[in-house]
Parts: structure tokens; sequence; C-alpha cells
């Protein structure tokens, strides 16, 4: 296992996330080279230290360990699939936000042009990497992922979920889904309490531990839905969990009601279907099941 600051790595990409992930080798006193594709981006790491390669193929040729922080799947192809050659017998770490099937083809196309392969999911905004509270999730090459693991905790807590290389785009973007859905009530209540003249600062200050707190319901959850009896004593029923007097009351604040009538939409699918004296956990068969 590496454990050591002697790996040469090169980044290609330098969007904020990309230069928090070289900025963060950099400091530990790793050998880096950056690479981007419009010029002056690597103006700040270059001054802490970094190495700036010209193109790609350069970049690639300057690292054992190659990073890849790009826009998009179709960029990660862009970049590298003109270098294969120069990858092969390098280790690439993919950290561009991918779904799992891109994931799992990107892998199938560097096991083809012998590379190395680790997909990565970052689970923080720039401004988090290299501090408590970040974390990455990785799956693909477990050989990549306990050789290099030392380095990969600089960035955040690095969890590994296996060889299917689509894993940790799979729980990756799972995540984000609970993220922004949650974001998106919260908006929905201060848009609600705006007209009464409440300011979002203000009912965030009350929204904030609120939905904290909700989260303890998580497991609870949980345990019905991975025993899949939604009858278990205890459990809200779906016919209490009517949401028609919160889109009544959002009509009448004057704001839009997409965000609760898309969770109203779960529920009644499953009241429509006999199941209103069942749990509200009962709703995930909406979502697995789409109408």
């Amino acid at each position: 296992m590496t454990t050591d600051n002697s790996v040469r790595v090169s980044v290609l990409g330098l969007g904020a996330m990309g230069s928090a992930l070289a900025g963060a080798l950099v400091n530990a006193g790793h050998p880096t080279t950056v690479w981007n594709r419009s010029p002056g981006k690597a103006d700040d790491l270059v001054a802490r230290g970094a190495e700036t390669a010209s193109t790609a193929g350069e970049a690639v040729r300057a690292g054992r360990l190659v990073i890849a922080c790009l826009m998009d799947h179709a960029s990660v192809h862009e970049v590298f699939d003109p270098l294969s050659g120069e990858l092969a017998g390098r280790t690439l770490v993919n950290a561009t936000t991918t779904t799992p099937a891109q994931s799992r083809e990107l892998a199938d196309w560097a096991a083809r042009a012998g590379v190395a392969y680790l997909d990565g999911g970052i689970m923080a905004v720039p401004q988090m990497i290299g501090r408590p509270g970040a974390s990455v999730l990785y799956s693909g090459s477990a050989e990549v992922f306990n050789e290099y693991k030392p380095l990969l905790d600089l960035w955040g807590t690095s969890t590994y979920f296996g060889e299917d290389a689509g894993l940790a785009s799979l729980y990756d973007l799972a995540l984000l889904a609970g993220m922004y859905v949650m974001f998106a009530g919260f908006m929905h209540g201060a848009a609600m309490v705006a007209p009464a003249g409440v300011t979002a600062g203000e009912f965030a200050a009350m929204a904030a531990p609120w939905l904290t707190a909700m989260t303890g319901a998580f497991q609870g959850f949980a345990a019905v839905i991975d025993g899949g009896d939604y009858t278990v004593e205890g459990q809200q029923s779906l016919n209490f969990s009517d949401l028609g007097d919160l889109l009544t009351a959002s009509s009448d604040q004057g704001i839009g009601t997409e965000v609760v009538a898309m969770v109203q939409r779960l529920v009644q699918r499953q009241i429509d279907a006999g199941h209103g004296e069942e749990g509200f956990a009962r709703i995930i068969e909406s979502i697995r099941q789409p109408g």
C-alpha cells in the first residue's frame, strides 16, 4: 500500500472540484501535474508547486496515477480516447459525475486499453475537500483502491463498494436524489411562508432542526421496507398521510404545488390500490413501479 508522497499524479480537469482535488495533493507533497482544456485555471496550483501540462497527452505521460475530473461522460472519452495507448499500464481514477451505466462502460473501455480503473463519486462540495465531512465513494478495481487509499483519503473519507464500477455512481446519485428532493421541500416551505412576511432565513432557523430530527425516521422506514410488511403497527397510515390540506394551503398562498403534489400522487396511487391503512413507507412501491 502506498504510504508516502512519492506517487506522481496527473489531474485532468480544473473546474472547482478538480482544482480542489489537485490542491489537496499538492498540499500533501505529491508531485502533481495538472491540465485543463482552457488556459489560466492552473495558475494558482502552479504557484503552490504543481506543474502544468500544455496538452492532455503530456499530463498523462507525467503521472503513474491519472485523475479525471471533467464535465461529463462524453468529455472523458473526448479527452482519453486518443490517449488510450499512452494510458495503458497506468491507473485512471475517474471522479467525473457519470451514471452507473456510463461508469461501467468506462471500466470496460479501460480494461480493453490495459488501464487499471477506479470510479469515484464525490459526496462533498469543493470547499469541503480535505476537511472533515467530505467523503468519496469508490467502485471498480480493488487493487487500485487498496494501493492508493492513503492518497485518496487526502480528499475525504474513502468508502469502497466493490468491483462493479457502477456502484459508486449509483450510491452517489441515489444520495443526491434524497438531497435535492429535501432541498425542494425546503424551498417550497420558504415560498409558502413568504407571503406572511417570513424571510427565508427565519424559516431556515425553524426548518433545519425539524428536518434533522425527522431523518431519525430513516432507519424505521428502512426496517419496514426491508421486511416488506407495511402493516406493522406504529406506522402512520397512508390515509392519514393525505396532503390535501397542504396542497390547498399552498394554493391559497399563491405558490406552485408541484413539490407536494408529487408526494401526494405517490400516496394516492397506493390508496387507490387498496392500501390506505398501510404505512407511509409503502409509497416506495409507487416509485418502484411507476404508473
